[in-house]
């Protein structure tokens, strides 16, 4: 089957022609999608200060071009998060690595506010696509095992999202410190077009039927199955608020480590702001079962949100080292066993709709509240307004680890 006959969802020949890729290497290639993707729309995060300065942007322009990605991303995950389900999963990847290209390349090339913010969107948009397909295909591949499937997603998308600024910052040495990162990435993203388009896909989970396949492609109304509700709900809260701190880590923390260090190196303050994603990416290799899990996470990431606020406060390097780091480890332990738990009770059919629809609540947290910080820091001022939301974030997380502590409990009895 071609990608245009994927594409336009008619059913073509049977042949041998193709790629006939292991699982091993469908695999690989599901999560180097997502990784090479989320990499890239991360790559601007130690780039802020010198776009700041470039364009002269205030701290509500940063936040206005980091929520332009993430709310396109919303916007397609609700319009199009089923499409990978009917068009096929190989299909809906290449188009997700066409629309990063897309988008690395406006924003390499913007000029103004608008151009950033438009580049942005169009990485959000490729991102939102890849989602649903790349979390799908690794359930499909794997299922006899749905929580490693669920560990590789998350690791490859927390991954993806903690390497970008560290490599971002290196890039950024380079001639072109703002551009030179977009064009190393688009030759890595043209790269794995390649072996997408030469890999034998295997059919649509829900090939169309009837005279009007493009109808199945129109949008849908959210939903979630009776038995699934409550855990998603709970993946949902859990998802809103860690992204809420990652959309804090990637957006506006740069300038405040810069702050609080006194130091201006790109590569290093990409390595701050990865810190806490790459703690939550690599905390997925790590195997912890337990009605505690939960609970124990999220009072793990309300405590070092609270210090991050400290470290700024006293001015200290090795506070904010370690809470940048627990808090990933707390966040990556808790988000992994409610996503797991909300996946586990979805029928295939639906896989690619409903992660789509806990993703789109996810990152409403990376949206809303950063938002709301990037105004406010330009009202009251950077500091204040970090402390403040930490102090919000954090506690949130412990009422959090209270409410799923007291369910645990009950569950024992």
């Amino acid at each position: 089957m071609t990608v245009f006959s994927e594409l336009r969802m008619r059913p073509a020949p049977a042949t041998t022609a193709g790629w006939d890729a292991s699982v091993t290497a469908r695999l690989m290639l599901a999560g180097a999608v997502i990784f090479t993707l989320l990499v890239g729309a991360n790559l601007a995060t130690p780039l802020y200060p010198l776009l700041q300065e470039e364009f002269g942007l205030s701290q509500l322009d940063v936040t206005a071009a980091f929520t332009s990605y993430v709310l396109a991303l919303i916007a397609t995950l609700m319009l199009a998060g089923h499409w990978s389900d009917h068009i096929g999963r190989r299909a809906a990847l290449i188009l997700a690595v066409v629309a990063g290209l897309a988008g690395g390349w406006l924003f390499a090339e913007a000029q103004t506010l608008a151009g950033l913010c438009a580049g942005r969107a169009m990485q959000g948009i490729a991102v939102a696509l890849a989602t649903g397909a790349s979390a799908a295909a690794l359930r499909e591949l794997l299922p006899s095992r749905p929580e490693w499937a669920s560990r590789f997603t998350l690791l490859a998308s927390a991954g993806g999202v903690a390497a970008g600024p560290v490599i971002g910052g290196l890039l950024s040495l380079l001639p072109g410190a703002t551009s030179a990162p977009y064009y190393v990435h688009a030759a890595v993203l043209a790269a794995l077009l390649v072996p997408l388009y030469l890999l034998r896909a295997r059919p649509a989970i829900q090939p169309p039927k009837g005279p009007r396949p493009l109808y199945l492609l129109a949008p849908r109304r959210p939903s979630v199955t009776r038995e699934a509700r409550g855990a998603f709900w709970l993946a949902s809260g859990v998802g809103f608020l860690s992204f809420a701190v990652f959309g804090f880590c990637l957006s506006l923390a740069p300038g405040y480590f810069a702050q609080v260090l006194a130091v201006d190196s790109r590569p290093l303050i990409g390595v701050l702001a990865g810190l806490t994603l790459a703690a939550s990416a690599l905390t997925q290799l790590v195997t912890l079962r337990g009605r505690y899990v939960v609970p124990g996470g999220l009072a793990v990431l309300g405590a070092s949100v609270l210090l991050l606020g400290g470290a700024g406060a006293w001015n200290s390097p090795v506070l904010l080292v370690v809470a940048s780091i627990a808090a990933g480890v707390g966040q990556g332990l808790a988000f992994r066993t409610v996503f797991n738990d909300v996946a586990s009770k979805v029928e295939p059919a639906r896989q690619a709709q409903t992660i789509s629809t806990v993703y789109v609540i996810t990152y409403l947290g990376s949206a809303v509240p950063v938002l709301g910080l990037g105004w406010a820091s330009g009202v009251f001022g950077l500091a204040p307004s970090v402390a403040g939301f930490v102090v919000l974030c954090g506690l949130a997380a412990l009422v959090m680890a209270a409410v799923t502590l007291r369910s645990a409990m009950r569950t024992r009895r």
